[in-house]
């Protein structure tokens, strides 16, 4: 590793070097800051808690909610055509999203040491490993690079860090034998880091390829019966620092809007009680669990809701976008004809954001008085029909990067199968 540069190559000594007592207690503190399931806790030091199959395995490492999201579908695409699928994930929220692909295998993602990736690798022994989006771990990459099996980077989106680092992010990204790119301007700024061309495709946002988001039909009635056409609006995927805006929103609106209600679904469940605290202290009646009621504020307080969130709301605000996490996926809401309404700090999905504006399905508003405001200008009138019509166009148009991106990983597949494959890396 003499030629990496040195945060690699000290991030490879310390992941090799880790006394077995501080890898087990990293484990712990990883483990039980995800709320994880304590019985799985041996994932994440590569212990597996389910057999492998026989026949080829893709696995395919997924952080959370958003990356599970964006490659679901093609999970479903890869097993159709006989790969068993391992979904592996950093949170316990991407977790429970993975369980829901049918006939996919989860595991906990585990710790980036050279005893926990050697032992997760042995297990599994995958023959093609993809990475979503850009949670890239050194000593995971080198190691299964090693043993030769093929490396695909999925759907890789804008980052800022490529152009403060790019000699770290060159040593990254040239392990890869494929990556694919949400954009143009994101393959351009991945090959100014001289990736070879031949690589590196753009065959578009998986997430705005993704099938709707499922809502059971009978459940959906309840939820409407509940809500009795009152005017509506959504907070979806929220955090602390959307919550205050969310809040000082639906105060200011509620008075153009008489008998406004709110759907809140906070990006983490596991927030709920405090953030029903700050809803009750802003004098909120509140209801929490799986139906609304007749309550004003109706806070979602587990996974699995927003496909149907989606369909009752006209109107959506999504979260991650007044604070520092850089906005979260919108082609969910926009495939199901939600109008959309936005933060202005969205780097994690730029392009995605830009075109919804452009064509009139998203707005940006700069803090909570612009989001009430735009609320109660919005809800009932025909401008928020025209909004709803040009989201549901919009995505009507896209859906090639499905298909492009299963085609890629064909081809490499197809090689690494292919009788007298032998192995050309060498270990790190």
């Amino acid at each position: 590793m003499s030629a990496a540069p040195w945060p690699l190559r000290l991030w490879f000594g310390g992941s090799r070097a880790l006394p077995r007592m501080a890898e087990i207690a990293l484990a712990r503190r990883v483990h039980r800051g995800q709320n994880s399931a304590p019985a799985r806790l041996s994932e994440r030091l590569g212990r597996a808690t389910l057999d492998r199959p026989q026949g080829p395995l893709v696995w395919i490492n997924a952080a959370s909610v958003g990356e599970v999201a964006s490659i679901a579908d093609l999970a479903r695409d890869l097993m159709a055509e006989g790969f068993t699928v391992l979904v592996t994930t950093t949170t316990t929220t991407g977790g429970a999203r993975a369980r829901r692909i049918e006939g996919a295998l989860h595991q906990y993602q585990p710790l980036d040491t050279a005893r926990a990736t050697r032992a997760f690798l042995d297990h599994w022994r995958p023959d093609l490993a993809c990475f979503v989006e850009g949670d890239l771990w050194p000593r995971l990459l080198a190691e299964t690079g090693a043993r030769d099996v093929p490396l695909a980077l999925l759907n890789a989106r804008p980052s800022k860090s490529r152009a403060r680092a790019p000699r770290l992010n060159a040593a990254l990204l040239s392990r890869f034998d494929l990556v694919t790119a949400q954009s143009e301007a994101v393959r351009a700024e991945i090959l100014s880091l001289g990736l070879d061309p031949a690589r590196v495709l753009a065959p578009g946002d998986l997430k705005s390829a993704a099938s709707p988001l499922p809502a059971d039909p009978a459940r959906l009635a309840l939820l409407e019966a509940d809500l009795a056409g009152a005017p509506l609006w959504a907070a979806v995927s929220t955090h602390a620092e959307d919550e205050r805006e969310v809040i000082a929103a639906h105060l200011a609106a509620r008075a153009a809007q008489p008998g406004l209600r709110l759907i809140l679904a906070p990006r983490h469940p596991d927030r709920a009680p405090m953030v029903e605290h700050a809803l009750r202290e802003a004098g909120f009646g509140v209801a929490r669990g799986e139906r609304p009621g007749d309550a004003e504020v109706w806070l979602v307080d587990r996974m699995g809701e927003t496909g149907a969130i989606f369909r009752l709301a006209p109107l959506v605000f999504l979260g991650g976008s007044f604070g520092p996490q850089g906005g979260h996926n919108p082609w969910e809401a926009a495939t199901l004809g939600a109008a959309l309404l936005h933060g202005p700090r969205v780097s994690n999905a730029a392009g995605a954001y830009a075109t919804l504006d452009e064509t009139g399905a998203a707005r940006e508003v700069a803090d909570g008085a612009a989001l009430g405001h735009a609320i109660a200008a919005l809800i009932g009138t025909p401008e928020i029909d025209a909004m709803r019509a040009a989201a549901r166009k919009i995505m009507a148009d896209r859906g090639q990067a499905r298909p492009a991106t299963l085609e890629a990983l064909r081809a490499l597949m197809t090689a690494r199968l292919a009788p007298g494959h032998t192995s050309s890396k060498a270990a790190p």
